[in-house]
């Protein structure tokens, strides 16, 4: 399997953790895999991009614009500015909740995340997710990272099993919070299978 799969978002969102388990379960599967993080600012909200290369044919850990299968974007502005890297015919995953930057305390920019969404719409296949409403059953969006990877396994776009990610995400996640994130996981993917089926009805 050759798959090139583009993960952005803000520091704090998980991003990292996201490209991590993705990277393991594909060597799990047997794949070879590259990948590379850019970090700026995180821990200020600042941009944070994971690029994970899984099969032979990448020669470099940095995917080329227009060549990316998959988008996971944990934020809308971070994927409109990432959707470069998307090749035509790929699928963007797309946080519609807005992470606001710094500048917005400083100035009223009015950024609601409406107008990056409109622009992804018109530019590529969506699955747009609220990760403020999908984690209310949760408590808490520190959950959201897992709930996308489940929605990227569920659209069959990933190429990963679920079997396998959930393998990686008990490796990574401590024992007492590995229940609540498995149910977050098979709820992205429950989410998965609801946009496939309107997708399919429109």
């Amino acid at each position: 399997m050759n798959k090139d799969i583009l993960i952005c978002g803000v520091g704090g969102q998980g991003t990292v953790l996201a490209s991590k388990i993705i990277a393991a379960a594909a060597m799990e599967e047997g794949s070879p895999v590259h990948s590379a993080e850019t970090i700026g600012m995180a821990q200020r909200g600042g941009s944070v991009t994971s690029h994970v290369r899984i099969g032979g044919n990448a020669c470099s850990p940095l995917i080329p614009f227009g060549s990316a299968d998959m988008l996971l974007a944990f934020e809308p502005g971070e994927a409109v500015r990432n959707l470069k890297y998307l090749r035509q015919g790929g699928i963007a995953v797309v946080n519609t909740a807005p992470t606001k930057p710094v500048t917005e305390s400083l100035r009223d920019t009015g950024y609601d995340g409406r107008e990056m969404i409109e622009y992804l719409q018109q530019k590529c296949d969506c699955i747009l997710i609220n990760a403020e409403e999908v984690c209310k059953p949760f408590g808490s969006t520190r959950f959201f990272n897992v709930i996308l990877l489940g929605v990227a396994a569920g659209s069959g776009h990933l190429g990963l099993s679920r079997e396998t990610l959930l393998k990686q995400l008990e490796k990574r996640v401590p024992p007492k919070y590995l229940e609540i994130n498995t149910r977050a996981f098979l709820a992205g993917v429950e989410i998965a299978g609801q946009a496939s089926g309107e997708r399919k009805g429109e």
